[in-house]
């Protein structure tokens, strides 16, 4: 008995130090994964920067040199002549912003509506398959169809063409920006607008789509952004047009097509004014990009 008492504490001291070794090897492990994982995680994230600051000094590299006042203030040239991209930027934002009021308006309306009305029916559960589906479909496909619904119908190219193919492209990335914001708005607040006696179409408007504004609008620079440089839908709509055009009901120039007629063409002075041209469809992708990430953050810190 008294042999048995004595070696007891002796197996507790045991067991507590093999518990103890135990634990730290655990630990140890988790900071070897850990600094492994970050590492990764570092490695991979500055291999997509070394990417994209590699695209950025090229284009910075080819294109700063080409932009001056013609380029703002002159139409395309022939070969061999003086001109600048004028009719292209104006056709490009005609077309942008037509193809944002089109599509806007109907993204925001539909996100709404799944938002607020879609929890019961087979309808909301159709449209976000139908929206997901434009979400993912090439764009040379939404310029396909514009072309056999709209252009053969009415025998010629157009802006109003190019613009409908862009807003095809803009509803489906404002319906799912609205629907998502929409639905992190606290039910509370829309409690509390029906308890003072507001009607539904009040509390959505007033209420919820005005907390959610910042959202919304977010997701609209986000769409912006992403039919400003489309050229595939374009060339079956607006096509193209080597002279300044402000009717929207005659093929326009658009800085897209003819950054990819004056890449594939043989000539130097064309091949400067394609490297401007990309670089302005950049900086101002890239502008947009970052003012929809700031106004994010900005929402998310009011929160």
């Amino acid at each position: 008995m008294a042999n048995s008492t004595l070696s007891e504490p002796l197996n507790v001291q045991d067991r507590s130090g093999s518990s103890s070794t135990m634990n730290t090897s655990i630990y140890r492990r988790r900071r070897l994964v850990n600094a492994f994982n970050m590492g990764a995680s570092t490695l991979t994230m500055a291999f997509g920067l070394f990417w994209l600051f590699w695209i950025l000094f090229t284009l910075l590299q080819h294109g700063l040199s080409g932009i001056n006042l013609q380029v703002f203030t002159q139409s395309t040239p022939p070969p061999g002549g003086q001109g600048g991209l004028a009719n292209a930027i104006y056709g490009s934002l005609a077309m942008t912003i037509s193809g944002t009021m089109i599509g806007t308006p109907i993204g925001i309306l539909a996100g709404i509506y799944l938002a607020e009305f879609g929890q019961r029916g087979w309808l909301a559960p159709a449209t976000r398959f139908i929206n997901d589906i434009l979400l993912s479909a090439p764009s040379i496909v939404i310029g396909l169809f514009v072309y056999e619904v709209y252009v053969v119908s009415v025998g010629h190219f157009s802006g109003w063409a190019g613009s409908l193919a862009l807003a095809l492209l803009v509803i489906p990335v404002v319906v799912r920006t609205t629907e998502n914001m929409l639905r992190l708005v606290p039910n509370t607040l829309r409690e509390a607008a029906a308890a003072l006696g507001a009607p539904q179409w009040k509390i959505t408007l007033y209420v919820t789509l005005r907390s959610a504004k910042a959202g919304v609008l977010t997701g609209i620079l986000l769409a912006i952004a992403r039919i400003s440089g489309e050229t595939a839908p374009l060339l079956f709509t607006a096509l193209n047009n080597q002279f300044f055009n402000s009717n929207m009901n005659q093929p326009m120039a658009n800085l897209p097509i003819v950054i990819f007629q004056f890449a594939m063409s043989p000539y130097e002075d064309w091949h400067t004014l394609a490297w401007t041209g990309a670089l302005l469809i950049t900086l101002s992708v890239l502008t947009l990009n970052i003012l929809a990430r700031w106004m994010g953050s900005q929402k998310t810190q009011s929160h």
